[in-house]
């Protein structure tokens, strides 16, 4: 399993990005849909839970993140996505991906909230 992540950046508050998770020989399946979550590190602070999946169709959140991120499959392109809207700096941070049942992280992405 190798995890590739995109889409990080600097943006304004208030603004959007869109991150992409990407899992080459991921093994995808009706049955085995892809569980992957993704995590965020601040400066100074410990590795958090942002969004994952808790079952085919429910996710969970992070309640700093509630109402503002989305995360979702793209099963054509084996990526999970993180939508991120009304961005505020203390969202900033490297993001992670992690890939739940075989325990590989991605190496990261960087977001940058700020003017």
């Amino acid at each position: 399993v190798n995890l590739v992540e995109s889409g990080g950046g600097l943006v304004q508050p208030g603004g959007s990005l869109r991150l992409s998770c990407a899992c080459s020989r991921c093994i995808l399946s009706v049955f085995a849909p892809l569980d992957i979550a993704w995590y965020r590190q601040a400066p100074g602070k410990q590795r958090e839970l942002v969004a994952g999946f808790t079952s085919r169709t429910s996710a969970n959140y992070a309640d700093s993140v509630k109402g503002r991120f989305t995360i979702s499959r793209d099963n054509n392109k084996k990526a999970v996505l993180l939508q991120m809207n009304s961005l505020k700096p203390e969202d900033t941070g490297v993001y992670y991906c992690h890939e739940e049942t075989t325990d590989n992280w991605g190496q990261g992405t960087q977001v940058t909230v700020g003017s």
